[in-house]
C-alpha cells in the first residue's frame, strides 16, 4: 500500500510528501489525480477537501486528521489510528479521524 503522508511511524508503508514529490502548489483537483495514479491513499489536514471535490471520483482513498494544527507533534497522536485506519480505507472513500 502506498501512502502520501510523512512520518517515521508508518515505516511499513511508502511514504511521501507532496512537497517531496514535486507537487508544491498543485490545486488539490490536480493533486489528488496525481496522487491516485501513485498512491492508495492521501492523507490531509485539509478539513474542507470533502466540500471542494467530488472525492468518491478519485481512484484514491482520503484520510483527513483532525487535530490543533498541522504541526507534527499535533499529528504524532493520531498515528495509532492512522494505521488503524489504512486497514480498512477503500478508494474512492473519505475517513476522518481526530478531534475537529
Amino acid at each position: 500500500m502506498s501512502v502520501l503522508i510523512v512520518d517515521k511511524e508508518l515505516t511499513w508503508h511508502e511514504v511521501k510528501t507532496v512537497p517531496q514529490m514535486g507537487w508544491a502548489g498543485i490545486a488539490n483537483g490536480q493533486l489528488l489525480k496525481l496522487a491516485e495514479a501513485d498512491f492508495d491513499v492521501f492523507i490531509t489536514v485539509d478539513r474542507n477537501l470533502s466540500f471542494q471535490q467530488n472525492l468518491p471520483q478519485f481512484n484514491i482513498a482520503v484520510l483527513v486528521l483532525h487535530a490543533p494544527s498541522n504541526r507534527l507533534a499535533d499529528l504524532k497522536p493520531l498515528v495509532p489510528k492512522i494505521l488503524s485506519s489504512l486497514t480498512t480505507l477503500t478508494k474512492g472513500g473519505t475517513v476522518s479521524i481526530g478531534k475537529s
